[in-house]
């Protein structure tokens, strides 16, 4: 893979939601839409009704560890963003990890 690169601009969350195709799990939704570079960009976001900022924060940290053990199977020219649901800051990277595996083998992401 060439970069992995953050998505940070409202914008571009707004046109991957929009744009985008969405594959839902209890744990996590991601939503995946091809770009033109050869990058890969990820978002993650976690809204309030997640919980307090500690749960919000863990959520965020275990999508990202989860995220970061797929990264060497990933296509490049993709922008990816995943949205913490309800059950995200109780289980381990592991448990998001494997519903990671599956959301991106059917978005076609995975190599």
């Amino acid at each position: 893979m060439d970069l992995l690169i953050p998505i940070k601009e409202n914008k571009d969350f707004r046109r991957i939601y929009a744009r985008g195709k969405s594959y839902v799990s209890p744990v996590v939704i991601s939503y995946v839409l091809k770009n033109r570079s050869k990058n890969v960009r990820v978002g993650i976001t976690t809204s309030k009704k997640i919980g307090n900022a500690v749960k919000r924060n863990r959520s965020r940290r275990v999508i990202r560890e989860a995220f970061r053990t797929l990264v060497p199977e990933i296509a490049p020219g993709y922008d990816i963003i995943f949205v913490a649901r309800g059950k995200t800051p109780f289980v381990k990277s592991t448990d998001i990890s494997r519903a990671m595996v599956v959301q991106l083998k059917n978005a076609g992401v995975l190599k």
